[in-house]
């Protein structure tokens, strides 16, 4: 009787293993399909859509190649689009301005900056027309100031905030008009559609401005303090190692040859690494600037 227990149980394990196996594989299939997805890779609209597409797309190829898994390019039409992808994590590795970073510092964690013309920091720069008679900021009261992209332009608008509060403009002191992206805001000041612009120390030297209009015509009213440039991150919850390889790749791209076109590509002459508290500058000036009720205030 015993014995035949045994051998019934027996021949019920032999059914219920490969039953286990199947719902074991079952089990681990999305995580394993989950970890060959694409990564995603987004780029703030600091330029327009197809530039930005245009210039970035080499550097999420090549760094698709360099870790062996697909890397998909998104970009957005305007900031307000970007940071809603931003703040619903839908990006793997982001590249965007510092205030877009201290503000997803909780999700988000820095791996790099960006080296533009030999520099890696930038300073925010208000702009006038040379025949426009106005050589100090304290002559743009009750005039109009064009940022370029929004109240969350790290540069073109916090920064050079910062600057008119500095000579005693306050934010209700001037008329504050937003364009798209920096370049068009230095675009729009050359055809006189404002009196002022705000925007970063390197804008009239990007191909899209200079081949547009006669940088010449313009003047510099006044320059910020150099900041760390624009950073890179990637999600918190990427693994360590993914995470570390991500950095080497970009940190590495002047080292080699391919690398070098891909920053060719997107205007750049390098990366660096970066960590948290090189953002610290910055989050002192957005605490000056913006208003109390602002997360990256507190």
């Amino acid at each position: 009787m015993e014995t035949q227990s045994i051998m019934g149980w027996n021949r019920q394990w032999r059914r219920i293993v490969p039953l286990l196996g199947l719902i074991a594989a079952a089990t681990w299939a999305p995580i394993i399909q989950a970890a060959d997805d694409p990564l995603i890779m987004g780029v703030f609209p600091r330029r327009n859509a197809a530039e930005t597409t245009k210039l970035f797309t080499p550097m999420a190829d090549y760094l698709g190649e360099q870790l062996g898994r697909k890397v998909n390019l998104v970009t957005a039409r305007d900031f307000d689009s970007f940071w809603q992808g931003v703040t619903e994590q839908r990006y793997d590795v982001v590249h965007y301005n510092q205030y877009h970073y201290i503000r997803s510092a909780q999700n988000y964690q820095v791996i790099a900056h960006i080296e533009e013309f030999g520099k890696s920091t930038i300073s925010g720069v208000i702009y006038a027309r040379k025949d426009s008679g106005i050589t100090a900021l304290a002559q743009l009261r009750g005039r109009t100031v064009l940022f370029g992209g929004g109240e969350d332009a790290m540069i073109s608008y916090i920064a050079n905030r910062y600057l008119l509060l500095q000579a005693g403009l306050k934010k209700d002191d001037f008329k504050s008009l937003f364009a798209v992206n920096p370049p068009n805001s230095v675009l729009a000041l050359q055809r006189r559609q404002s009196d002022a612009a705000g925007a970063g120390d390197g804008v009239l030297d990007l191909p899209m401005v200079r081949k547009a209009i006669n940088t010449d015509e313009l003047t510099v009213l006044a320059v910020s303090a150099p900041l760390l440039q624009l950073p890179v991150a990637v999600k918190r919850t990427m693994p360590a190692k993914q995470r570390a390889s991500v950095q080497s790749i970009l940190v590495n791209l002047k080292n080699s040859e391919a690398g070098k076109r891909v920053l060719n590509s997107a205007v750049l002459t390098g990366m660096g690494t970066a960590v948290d508290k090189d953002y610290d500058p910055h989050r002192q000036i957005v605490r000056a600037v913006m208003d109390p009720a602002d997360p990256a205030k507190r």
